[in-house]
């Protein structure tokens, strides 16, 4: 199913086979996480931009409208009206970042639903059932989501529990498939590494998930808040352990400059609500760095946001109205913006690909990888 085309350091190009389309990687997936974008965005306007994979949220569409509702309505695919490649999060994160009096067992987690406080169990069986009802094209496992730092002991615990909890997803999903319950019956499985920062812990959970032979590896646990340069330090010690033919995907990262860095450690797969959250306040990339749309000196700025950009957005309004928006509170604003940055990450990693066919990525990578993260 990935097929790597050629390297460059440890930097990859492939291509990512699937029943709903084929991902020239690396790849940026736009997050899509109650099945729409933030911003007023449909599935025929990422199609516009660029986008190549959709990535929904477990624990969010299990609450609301309800995975046997979008079963119903013939899984997220019809239900969305988009047709490339879904995956969706396991609900893992949600359940220990936004649920309160979450209570652990081996069986599963028990939670609170953060819209009506009612009292939910997702263990891995579960999570599965709920990602065969939606549809999917990839499924993540069910694994906890742990704070960083912890210490050892736990989160060596917690690696364990991590491994059981994926094989169970692994049996379930298998026999969601088999006994035809599941929507689509070529649904994908990921397995999600952990560890905090402890090398060993990583180490040694990327080896004994790799021996499971899943569709995809991602590496959770990162981004939560540790220094740039400690997320590297494990990417890199974790890539090296990574089965060579498998798609490799960095969970919920990042910027421009960390996504480049992540590439050139061999990562393929990308996502992050970054992009179009900080669209929706008036902060838009640009090939020079980042702008405050918001910022007096772009009142009578009759430029596009990005000179190089040839998005709908660059190539039809200026500044000067995109300030006004934001300024007087439009819907629009949230639209334009967010159109913007999504497209220029989808252009980011488009130039990416283009770079490794090249083999021109080391060049690429220093010139870009401190400028696209600069404020101007």
């Amino acid at each position: 199913m990935y097929k790597l085309i050629k390297t460059e350091g440890h930097a990859r190009r492939g291509e990512f086979k699937t029943v709903h389309g084929t991902v020239q990687t690396p790849a940026f997936m736009n997050v899509a996480t109650v099945a729409a974008i933030k911003g007023g965005l449909s599935a025929f306007d990422l199609k516009n931009i660029g986008c190549q994979v959709m990535l929904c949220n477990t624990y969010h569409l299990h609450l609301r409208p309800g995975d046997e509702v979008v079963r119903d309505m013939g899984g997220l695919h019809k239900f969305t009206r988009w047709d490339g490649p879904i995956l969706t999060d396991s609900g893992g994160f949600q359940v220990f970042s936004l649920a309160s009096l979450r209570k652990i067992k081996e069986e599963g987690v028990t939670f609170n639903s953060h819209i009506d406080g009612r009292r939910i169990f997702m263990g891995p069986e579960e999570s599965m059932r709920i990602q065969a009802n939606l549809g999917t094209t990839i499924a993540m496992a069910f694994d906890e989501c742990i704070k960083n730092p912890a210490e050892h002991d736990y989160a060596k615990d917690s690696c364990a529990r991590t491994v059981r909890w994926l094989k169970r997803c692994k049996t379930e999903l298998t026999r969601l498939k088999h006994e035809g319950l599941a929507v689509n019956p070529d649904e994908m499985l990921f397995g999600i590494n952990q560890g905090c920062c402890f090398d060993d812990l990583r180490i040694d959970h990327m080896k004994e998930i790799a021996e499971l032979d899943l569709d995809g590896y991602s590496i959770g646990g990162l981004a939560v808040g540790e220094p740039a340069e400690e997320m590297y330090r494990v990417i890199s010690v974790v890539e090296e352990h990574m089965p060579k033919d498998k798609i490799r995907y960095l969970m919920g990262v990042g910027t421009p400059g960390n996504i480049l860095e992540s590439i050139r450690r061999g990562v393929d797969l990308f996502d992050c609500v970054m992009p179009a959250r900080n669209a929706r306040h008036g902060h838009l990339n640009t090939w020079n760095g980042v702008i405050n749309i918001r910022n007096a000196k772009y009142e009578r700025d009759d430029s596009p946001i990005d000179p190089e950009c040839d998005c709908e957005v660059c190539r039809n309004f200026s500044r000067s109205y995109l300030r006004h928006l934001f300024k007087a509170d439009e819907t629009l604003a949230l639209r334009l913006g967010v159109m913007h940055n999504l497209y220029f990450y989808n252009k980011l990693l488009e130039k990416c690909r283009h770079a490794l066919d090249e083999g021109t990525f080391e060049s690429f990578y220093s010139k870009y990888v401190t400028l696209l993260d600069q404020r101007i």
